[in-house]
């Protein structure tokens, strides 16, 4: 099986290589990705954990506390609604304070996945573009040579220059795979912050109206 690889990559030509460079970031992506979004996923759970109950019970003052020390983006984000809570006169400006914070974290969250869809096509461009270029000196080369030999060389030399498409096209699909799954796990994680801002915000609107009994706490 590692013999067949070998010989399939070492026949596709220059192009292989770029298109192996290719896999290698769009791997290194998607690792990094991976790990930093399930971080910052199972932070955002333990923050929410332990502040929410918190906040039904009227402990202002702790939940601050803890968003004001959390490096979590739902702690930041919450921080901030904090920050305006008593200076805001309607719920409206808490929800846009708030609001404002989850625009800015998710340029982080969004961080060079978009980079995989880039580098899928340019996988499948390379791949095409070797076997252009393979068709082009096989028939160069055929023009030259004895006429009952034609075929066998040239049939010979389309299915090496084949081999860049398929391997372009192997290693375009899993990217594309990747992309999709990353941009899923992003996408849940700025919903959560979402529902966890309406959340918050629904549980500070409770305590204003039911009075400021919970400060003491």
């Amino acid at each position: 099986m590692l013999d067949t690889v070998i010989r399939f990559f070492q026949s596709g030509g220059p192009f292989m290589y770029p298109i192996l460079l290719v896999l290698a970031i769009g791997l290194t992506i998607t690792v990094e990705r991976y790990i930093y979004l399930t971080a910052a996923k199972n932070k955002n759970r333990k923050v929410l954990a332990k502040i929410m109950p918190m906040l039904q019970k009227g402990e202002v003052k702790g939940v601050m506390q803890i968003t004001s020390e959390s490096s979590a983006t739902v702690g930041k984000i919450l921080a901030q609604g904090l920050g305006n809570f008593k200076s805001a006169r309607r719920r409206e400006d808490i929800e846009a304070s708030m609001e404002e914070s989850i625009m800015e974290a998710i340029p982080r969250l969004e961080k060079r996945t978009h980079y995989l869809a880039m580098f899928a096509n340019i996988a499948t461009l390379l791949g095409l573009l070797g076997t252009i270029i393979g068709l082009i000196k096989a028939f160069t080369a055929v023009a030259q040579v004895d006429p009952s030999m034609k075929a066998e060389i040239l049939s010979t030399s389309i299915s090496v220059a084949m081999n860049t498409t398929a391997f372009g096209l192997i290693v375009a699909i899993p990217l594309l795979v990747f992309y999709t799954l990353l941009q899923t796990k992003t996408t849940e994680i700025i919903d959560s912050l979402e529902m966890a801002t309406v959340r918050f915000v629904n549980q500070l609107t409770k305590f204003k109206n039911s009075g400021p009994q919970g400060n003491a706490q």
